[in-house]
């Protein structure tokens, strides 16, 4: 099968799209017949093995220990283990795996669902990691509630259109902080106000939010503190910006221990991947309260395009890539 593989870290020079054995399928796996994979930023940090951090956490020390790149998946299910129980032969599922930049991936079955009939493939590779992260981020960390003020960061990326969406759909009156080629996508996902960030700085925001999804994550903690409520919450995701050892991520750290001696709640955030935030995000999709918005495609051979497309910061929606 044809996968996009790479040996040692380094830069979308590191990839190339290569003929590798299919992968094995384990009692309880899921052969899925790739059709579209989402590009997203830890796609970028694991490709490049930066920060260092994520070499220690079990990704690979010196090289990758898993040589195709992509997580995010859609396709349809051409083989099923022993053990498998939840989909059969045929069926169309979303989910995670470890190497979805190729025709064929293999997942654990309790890493999928059904993708929802009112989407396409390539919508479906856009929800699982930016969704729950989104999901998690408004709901779960940032305990979203009717009428509250939400800033979300970053509102026009993957993760950002995500979380416009949840804190609409839950009542929340949501501000968007994004580039001005994304105002019209970021109003029409149900924000109140667009901000463009190129020409206005927090401090000239003129109200205070009870919640701020930070998902761009380059800005100072006293600068979003400071268009903060006395007791709101800012959720910081993920770890852009920064140096080799932590790049941001030391900011979620460094907030976290702020927060201990302040009324505002500052709580760090990593995407995570469990069946029960997905089955959340699928019935949302199903209900219409929440849809994937797909950037730019590109196809399986130019991923690492797609990865320097997404890495340069312009990316509207999620970027997807097909086979």
């Amino acid at each position: 099968m044809k996968a996009i593989v790479q040996d040692n870290y380094g830069s979308v020079d590191a990839l190339r799209l290569d003929e590798i054995d299919p992968p094995v399928v384990g009692d309880r796996d899921v052969l899925i017949r790739v059709r579209a994979a989402g590009v997203d930023p830890g796609v970028w940090h694991l490709m490049a093995g930066l920060p260092y951090l994520t070499r220690v956490m079990g990704f690979g020390l010196r090289r990758p220990k898993n040589r195709v790149r992509g997580v995010d998946v859609a396709g349809t299910v051409d083989a099923v283990g022993a053990a498998v129980t939840r989909f059969v032969v045929g069926d169309e599922v979303m989910g995670t795996c470890e190497g979805s930049f190729a025709e064929l991936a293999v997942t654990a079955e309790d890493r999928l669902v059904t993708k929802p009939a009112s989407i396409t493939f390539e919508q479906a590779a856009a929800a699982p990691i930016s969704g729950i992260t989104a999901l998690e981020a408004v709901v779960d960390k940032g305990r979203v509630q009717a009428d509250q003020r939400v800033l979300v960061i970053g509102a026009g990326g993957g993760t950002g259109s995500f979380a416009v969406q949840i804190a609409v759909a839950s009542g929340a009156r949501v501000t968007g902080l994004c580039g001005p080629d994304k105002a019209d996508l970021v109003r029409s996902l149900g924000a109140e106000t667009v901000v463009d960030y190129t020409t206005t700085d927090l401090a000239d925001l003129p109200e205070r939010f009870d919640l701020i999804i930070d998902t761009a994550g380059r800005r100072s903690l006293r600068a979003l503190r400071g268009v903060l409520t006395r007791s709101g919450t800012i959720v910081i995701v993920g770890g852009e910006g920064g140096g080799r050892w932590l790049a941001g991520f030391d900011r979620g750290f460094r907030g976290a221990i702020l927060a201990l001696f302040l009324r505002q709640r500052i709580v760090p955030l990593v995407a995570s991947e469990s069946l029960t935030g997905l089955e959340r995000l699928r019935v949302l999709i199903e209900g219409g309260a929440v849809a994937p918005v797909v950037g730019r495609t590109y196809p399986l051979a130019d991923a690492g395009e797609a990865i320097t497309h997404l890495h340069d910061g312009h990316a509207a929606g999620k970027i997807v890539v097909t086979t």
